[in-house]
């Protein structure tokens, strides 16, 4: 357990490590280029470390040290494995969506599994989509969940359809395999795309790899067969949902936090929007070329669509508990299936601190205001709500963290950095 340490006056500067959504691309990318590509600023965590072992688990060589990773691309060039492999992602539900469709593009059996928590993820619409586009994929355990089990001979091509509210990521998935499938492949979105701004981050990172993918407005997506990846240097950026924990910071202490190794003005990362909310909730927001800096103020609530940045949920649920007024947050039922149901899981860890919050089926309901009081918090083996709570802890005696390892998820020298604000 994890014993949150009050602080007041907070003026510091903290350098975030690399993006964890751009360090699985990357490494996807890279992995299927033709050639030795160097990621530097790499973010070495459980999740990024579980997509590099499986790209192995595919015959690709790949060497991390510190935040440097060399990868030794295939080129697509897949070797059948004599025996079935099993692939088993934990709870890292991007590592699992991404690389299913990479698995299909090789040659042989891949048992894809995982924690408990990822049998309780749905994965169907992924799984129809590489069916409809010629892949032999089935469950066996419950329809649509994992484990999924994938006999790979490549990707046909064709069109299909995919529902754009549960996940950007089965969208993500196809598009990084697209290139390699023996025809062209068209994605045809059904209904609202979720999480838009991850769909840009895999675009952005596909492009600087040498592979350009043409779209309608995000309504369809058209991949042309036989482009290919091509080796690189590439420099991850900062990890902008790991540095709102300490936006955050400041705007509940009222206190100065700077990020470095944040790129405001050219990230394509979606979380950086959550500026946008800090400041019109009261704080003031500097921003330079390769940095930010949140000045906590009086915070006022706010209503918001999160559907562009879910992530950033229980972070902000956690700072209009000391704002003035209501703060409500809406479009984000997709929440329910991540690594914990985020919105329910919230809601219940702030009841415990004695805080005012009402559970919608899209969304929550927060009462700045109230009286609060220490708690122990169950993150449920969530990091961001390991990191969002220990936000409240600065100004709440009392709060204590739970399982506070769950970190290492996204961001395994979070505690190290929080300790030094």
């Amino acid at each position: 357990m994890k014993i949150i340490k009050q602080k007041n006056n907070l003026n510091s500067t903290v350098s975030i490590p690399g993006s964890k959504s751009l360090t699985h691309r990357a490494l996807i990318t890279a992995g299927l280029a033709d050639g030795k590509s160097t990621l530097r600023s790499f973010l070495s965590c459980e999740d990024t470390l579980y997509t590099a072992s499986t790209l192995q688990k595919l015959g690709i060589n790949i060497d991390v040290t510190g935040n440097i990773a060399i990868v030794h691309g295939n080129g697509g060039r897949f070797h059948k494995p004599n025996i079935k492999q099993e692939i088993d992602l934990g709870n890292s539900g991007t590592s699992y969506r991404l690389l299913l469709s990479i698995a299909a593009l090789a040659n042989g059996e891949y048992l894809f599994t995982g924690s408990e928590r990822m049998k309780a993820r749905p994965v169907a619409y992924l799984v129809n989509a590489l069916s409809s586009l010629g892949v032999d994929a089935g469950y066996l355990e419950k329809d649509g969940y994992p484990p999924v089990l994938i006999n790979a001979s490549g990707i046909k091509g064709g069109r299909v359809k995919v529902a754009g509210e549960i996940s950007s990521q089965y969208i993500s998935s196809l598009l990084l395999s697209g290139p390699y499938a023996e025809s062209d492949v068209t994605i045809e979105i059904d209904g609202e795309l979720v999480s838009k701004p991850y769909i840009d981050l895999t675009l952005d990172v596909m492009a600087s790899f040498g592979v350009i993918v043409e779209h309608e407005d995000y309504h369809v997506f058209h991949v042309p067969a036989g482009q290919l990846y091509r080796a690189r240097e590439l420099v991850i950026e900062g990890d902008v949902s790991s540095a709102s924990y300490f936006w955050g910071a400041a705007a509940i202490t009222g206190g100065r936090v700077k990020t470095e190794n944040i790129y405001p003005f050219k990230t394509l990362q979606g979380d950086i929007g959550l500026l946008k909310i800090l400041k019109q909730m009261g704080c003031s927001v500097t921003r330079k070329d390769n940095s930010v800096t949140v000045n906590g103020g009086r915070l006022s609530g706010i209503n918001v669509d999160m559907g562009a940045m879910p992530d950033m949920v229980p972070t902000l649920a956690v700072i209009a508990l000391f704002a003035e007024g209501k703060t409500e947050i809406v479009n984000v039922p997709h929440l329910r299936h991540k690594e914990s149901d985020r919105i329910a899981d919230t809601a219940n860890e702030i009841r415990r601190m004695g805080g005012r919050i009402e559970e919608k089926e899209d969304g929550l309901i927060i009462y700045g205001g109230e009286k609060l009081h220490g708690a122990e918090i169950d993150p449920h083996n969530d990091h961001r709500l390991a990191m969002s709570f220990a936000m409240a802890g600065l100004k709440i005696p009392g709060i204590v963290i739970n399982n506070e390892n769950c970190v290492i998820k996204s961001f395994p020298t979070f505690w190290e950095l929080w300790e030094a604000l």
